[in-house]
């Protein structure tokens, strides 16, 4: 079937329509998540995932630090590894960050985030000068 009655074949992450092709990239989605996360309450920064990580992020400043996005099927898995501030409370902040990127990655794409996995990798103290 051709023209405007071809079925839209349509896998995670991929749009193909009578049009064209349409690829979303696992940065894009941690570009967002990224921007999500800085929004939120209690999170003063990302953490690397590990420490090849930190390397490369500190000399290419990419804005998936910390952040690792998974495609698997019809699911899309978000980790992302968080510093908060002292003094919040640890559970409602990593909560507040679930759903805020949930919500942001989801009216972006327009498709279900499976799950959002929080890691809390510290703790920092501002200073109160």
């Amino acid at each position: 079937m051709f023209g405007a009655n071809a079925p839209k074949r349509k896998t995670m992450g991929e749009e193909t329509t009578v049009l064209g092709g349409i690829h979303i990239s696992p940065n894009a989605v941690a570009t967002i998540a990224h921007h999500a996360v800085l929004q939120s309450y209690g999170v003063v920064g990302l953490a690397p995932k590990n420490l090849a990580d930190g390397i490369v992020s500190t000399i290419t400043r990419e804005p998936s630090r910390g952040i690792t996005v998974r495609y698997k099927d019809e699911d899309i898995d978000i980790d992302i590894h968080i510093i908060v501030e002292y003094g919040t409370r640890i559970t409602s902040v990593a909560e507040s960050v679930a759903n805020t990127v949930r919500f942001h990655v989801e009216k972006a794409l327009g498709l279900r985030v499976n799950s959002v996995n929080v890691h809390v990798a510290g703790l920092r103290i501002s200073d109160s000068d």
